[in-house]
Parts: C-alpha cells; structure tokens; sequence
C-alpha cells in the first residue's frame, strides 16, 4: 500500500502547465500574472487635486483658523484680507475666485499670489498653486471665498508620480491578479497582461449503470452525480472545466473520449469502475494510451485508485472511485493541489489548522483518514473546535448529504485508531458555503 505523501510526489512531478497567454485585464482576475508590468509613465500623471475645493497657495492662508490677536489693527495679512467673523476668536482669509478647473480639463490656469481657483476632485491643479483646501473649510463662494483653516504645502494634492514612477513594477510576476491589480493595470495603460491561464480539466464518468440527471433512471438505474460534483470541484480549484458526462463501459467509445479530451486537456478526471471486475474494460479500453495504474493508497475513503501519464503529451489522468464522497474526498487530496501547482500558485494545498476534538473520533489503522468534519470556533479562547459528522469512519463513506454539511476534512494518523474528546487534530479547511 502506497503512503498519501508518495502517491502525492508522484502526481506533482506530472503536473503539465498551459503556456502563459495573453489576455485582457478584465479576463485576468484570479489568475497569476506571469511577467514584470513595469510602468513607462508616472501615475498620476499630472499633479492632481484630491477633493472639492479650492486650490491656494499655502502661503497665502497660512493665517486661515489662527486665533485672532487681540488688535486686528495689529495684524499683518501680507496685503490679503484677513477678517474675525463675529462672535468667532479663529481668522478668517478671503481671496478672489479667479476660475474654475473641473475634472477632465485640458485647458491650464496660472494662480496668481493672493487668489483661488475652484477645482474638482481630479482636476489638474492650476500653476503656482500647491495645495486645496477642501470645500467644507470655506463658505463655498463663487467671486470671493471665505477660508477658515489653513492648509500645508502638498495638503490634498495627488503629486506627479505619487503612485508609481517610470519604472516602477505595478505588478508583479506570480502575483495573483485581483480587483486592485485589474485597476492598477488600467491605470497604467494596459489593456492586456500575461498570465498564467487556467488548467484545462475534463471529467468523465464511466458506469454502465449511470444516467443524466436530465432522464428517468430505469431499473438498476442511478444518476450520474460524478461528473457534476467533480466538475464543480475543479471548477473551485481554479480550472476550466469541461464535463464529459457519461461515457459507458463501451472500450472503443471510451477510448476515443478519452482520446479526444487528452488533446484538449492538462488533467483528465475519470470517474468510475476503479475496482474489481468492472476496472479491466477501461484498462484494456486505455492500455495503448499509456500506463494508468491502479494502486492502493494508505488513504481512507478513497484507498482504491488510479493514476497515470496518457496520450502524447503524458497528460496526468486520475482515477477516481465511483463513490461520491470517497471520489470528492480522493479529489481534494490528490488532484485540486495539481490544479493549483498548474495555476502556478506556491501554495496548492487547502489551509489547514489545529483543532481540538469535542467528542471521539473513530479512524482506520494503517490509513490516513480524511473524515467529514464541522470546524467551530471558541468564543472566549478563540480555539478552534472540531466535531466528526457521522459516527463509523468506514460504514457512512457513501452517504454524500453528510459531506455537504461538512465545512473541513479532519485528518486522523494513519498510525490512529481513535482520538479522544480535546486531542488535537489536524483539520482542512474545504470550499465555504454561501
């Protein structure tokens, strides 16, 4: 029997990665960008008023907000009005609006020393002028405003450049592109990045016994769940997914649908007939494609499985139990982490944590178990808490609606028989639900 760690070492070594591609940025999110972007230009790209107001020089309301001394006949305001409203002890500076620049324009206003010029949120700032003084500070007039705090050089200004400067990297290779990469990259200029694109990933289901969801089983008769479950899986991991459906046990059909998908994919899932009798018609089907083992892995559910290299390219094709939930579990073990290694990301593993067990958990010597579990968090400590939904580790494997429920996999030693209530464990966290 093949430990989880070798079976895991042998499917990251036949990861087959699509080549990076181009794409546009609105099609880049949650992929990895796959070059340097460096900027050309300084963002912003002119000097930039950062909100409603009026753009001064900060010298010339320097006095603006400032106690009022106790003779204004004393007060020197450098030949520019300065007042003490009434029933007010702070200084008042008043300066003639001289313009108006709104976001957009492209037509340059000089500022003369002593005066303002109304600006819009984005608008360039007028020359001469260094700082804004927001809208709220003023009493909003149209010929002459009245200013009552004062502002500091550079104060609410989006300086040239502030952001990032010629040569700057605005994102970086193997960041994964998000909301705000997508907006820097527009920022800059670029309409189109190169990224790593998403695994292509074909599922198919092989049971002379299943049928779509779209027909009425007959007798002896169950649905094809496989595909879709399988196919929602990898779509979570981050591929593109292509479900196949149901192929039969037919071996020239089967192998010409496999065939066909081994072209178009970088990992190919089948579901179905791993075991007994029912294994040798898609071996045989596949026997010329390459060499897809069936091996025993210390793993449990999901211990029997199958594993392989096909077609020209090698492609990695897996194997999976026909067992919803042992299929789903073996998925997440074995072929979500070479869906994330193909994405290019650095961690491919779901995250895992600590937990401490309210009741004991029950597991299969020999076998690492991956058991359906609901993750809780202690109010007071914060510690995570970790509960096993069902009560026998192998006699409810089939039942899916359990693993519905569960939101993590507690993973018990294969060396463990059973955990006590507050041994700890260690716990992955599955796809959250809603």
């Amino acid at each position: 029997m093949r430990s989880v760690q070798d079976q895991l070492s042998l499917v990251a070594a036949s990861v087959v990665a699509p080549r990076p591609v181009q794409v546009a940025i609105s099609e880049a999110q949650g992929l990895l960008c796959a070059e340097e972007v460096v900027t050309t230009d300084p963002l912003p790209g002119f000097d930039q008023v950062a909100v409603d107001g009026y753009a001064v020089r900060a010298v010339d309301v320097v006095l603006a907000g400032t106690p009022a001394p106790a003779e204004m006949a004393d007060l020197d305001g450098g030949g520019i009005e300065v007042t003490r409203p009434d029933e007010s002890d702070d200084l008042v500076v008043h300066l003639p609006v001289v313009g108006e620049v709104e976001s957009g324009s492209r037509t340059p206003i000089r500022l003369q020393p002593g005066q303002a010029v109304r600006v819009q949120t984005g608008a360039p700032m007028p020359t001469l002028a260094d700082a804004v003084v927001p809208l709220r500070w003023t009493d909003g007039g149209d010929q002459r405003v009245m200013i009552g705090h004062a502002v500091e050089s550079g104060e609410y200004v989006r300086r040239i450049g502030d952001d990032v400067m010629p040569g700057d990297v605005a994102v970086r290779e193997g960041a994964v592109i998000g909301p705000a990469q997508v907006g820097l990259l527009a920022a800059v200029g670029r309409s189109r990045v190169l990224v790593h694109p998403r695994p292509r990933v074909a599922v198919i289901s092989v049971g002379n016994e299943l049928v779509d969801i779209d027909r009425d089983p007959g007798p002896g008769q169950v649905y094809d769940v496989n595909s879709y479950a399988l196919a929602a899986a990898a779509r979570d991991a981050g591929a593109d997914v292509h479900r196949v459906g149901v192929a039969g046990r037919d071996k020239d059909r089967l192998r010409e649908t496999v065939e066909a998908q081994l072209i178009r994919s970088e990992i190919v899932v089948i579901c179905g007939s791993v075991g007994g009798e029912a294994s040798r018609d898609v071996a045989e089907a596949l026997a010329d494609l390459g060499d897809l083992e069936i091996a025993r892995i210390a793993m449990h559910p999901g211990s029997v499985q199958g594993f392989g290299r096909l077609g020209r390219d090698e492609i990695p094709v897996f194997w999976l139990p026909a067992n919803p939930v042992s299929a789903l579990v073996t998925f997440e073990v074995m072929v979500r982490p070479l869906i994330r290694i193909a994405l290019g990301k650095r961690q491919p593993k779901r995250r895992t944590v600590t937990a401490r067990t309210v009741g004991p958990i029950a597991s299969v010597v020999g076998r690492t178990g991956y058991l359906r579990g609901q993750l809780m968090r202690d109010e007071r400590s914060g510690e995570y808490l970790v509960q096993v939904i069902g009560e026998s580790p192998t006699g409810s494997s089939h039942l899916l609606a359990e693993l519905a429920e569960a939101n993590c996999l507690i993973i018990v030693d294969e060396d463990v028989e059973e955990l006590e209530t507050g041994d700890r464990v260690e716990v992955m966290f599955l796809a959250q639900r809603g």
